[in-house]
């Protein structure tokens, strides 16, 4: 085998709200923590069972740093591609401890906000998305109207013609 992957993908929610530091050059590092939930019925009682697993992001990409020091929040749902890596440390009674964490680093990795509530817990902040109407919810264009309607077809074309198979 030629090569190795290291990605890890991860759907969750914040659990508290982003921590900000820099480092002495000055650069940025966000961190969190996401909790991702499997859920299921438990065979033998029949009763819904819960399990959540905590996962410690760190970022050091400064854009996307910029973006979780802004909008995400406690409770907000993030979509996030990074790399395991796992730190060593001296703490102060000189027991050496390790963490893995997930990483999304200055050249790789994504992070996308899932949420699209405006306010709350969770909210995001200021992000505020738009949101589609459903078709019923809009109104119908006017005859002559210079809005095109997306319920009827333009006339003179027929749909078919343009599908490639």
């Amino acid at each position: 085998m030629a090569g190795s992957v290291n990605k890890v993908i991860l759907v969750g929610n914040l659990g508290k709200d982003p921590e900000v530091r820099s480092m002495q050059d000055g650069t940025k590092i966000v961190s969190f923590n996401l909790a991702t939930s499997e859920t299921w019925n438990d065979r033998a009682s029949g009763e819904r069972k819960e399990k959540t697993e905590w996962h410690r992001v760190v970022v050091f990409n400064d854009r996307i740093g910029d973006v979780v020091e802004k909008y995400c929040k406690k409770g907000a749902k993030v979509y996030i591609e990074g790399a395991l890596q796992t730190r060593k440390w001296t703490d102060q009674a000189g027991a050496e401890k390790y963490t893995t964490e997930v990483v999304i680093g200055r050249f790789k990795g994504e992070l996308t906000m899932l949420d699209t509530r405006n306010s709350g817990e969770g909210g995001g902040g200021d992000y505020a998305p738009r949101e589609r109407a459903a078709p019923a919810a809009r109104a119908p264009a006017a005859r002559g109207s210079a809005a095109p309607s997306w319920d009827q077809p333009k006339p003179g074309g027929d749909l078919d013609d343009d599908i490639p198979f």
